[in-house]
């Protein structure tokens, strides 16, 4: 059985390297650790030149992206909504969540948020590439941690059938902010 660690990167693609880097250490505070570039993919063997850049999202966790200059403008899946592909980092609390929002105000970035998912809080905004990011903070209780779990396996197998959600975990949106 396969034992795994943690993500040891998660890729995306950007439009531009440095404007990349300088984006992510500004706005989010991420160090630049590794930068790789080859005039010939590795894995495959094609010639196609690419940059690949590592940030550190903290506590091991690594952020990469690779500018490919030869492969065709970079779009977005247009029949997935916007919404739905996005890239979440963990903020510390509600307090670090609600200046993270003012600090990104701050520099014109459009922020939409917090929004409450009843176990954690989040901020939503794009980074140069187009790509959504959230800032989210946990507030739930270690039995409604609990209970999603318990209910997890009932939900997809529900869904699986019915394709409507169900609603073992209503009382999520249902929570006063």
């Amino acid at each position: 059985m396969i034992n795994l660690k943690r993500f040891h990167h998660v890729a995306y693609r950007c439009k531009d390297a440095k404007e990349t880097v300088d984006w992510y250490q500004k706005h989010l505070n991420m160090e630049l650790t590794v930068a790789i570039a080859e005039n010939e993919v590795p894995s495959t063997k094609a010639p196609d030149p690419y940059m690949h850049i590592f940030l550190d999202a903290g506590m091991g966790n690594v952020l990469a992206f690779f500018e490919i200059p030869n492969s065709p403008n970079m779009g977005r899946d247009e029949n997935t909504p916007q919404w739905v592909q996005h890239i979440a980092l963990e903020v510390e609390d509600v307090d670090a969540l609600v200046a993270a929002k003012k600090d990104l105000q701050a520099q014109n970035i459009e922020v939409l948020g917090p929004v409450n998912h009843g176990v954690f809080k989040s901020i939503y905004f794009f980074d140069p590439n187009g790509h959504r990011l959230e800032l989210a903070t946990n507030t739930g209780t270690t039995e409604q941690y609990a209970e999603l779990k318990r209910v997890a396996p009932l939900m997809v197998e529900e869904w699986a059938k019915t394709k409507k959600a169900p609603t073992h975990a209503a009382w999520l949106h249902q929570q006063e902010d």
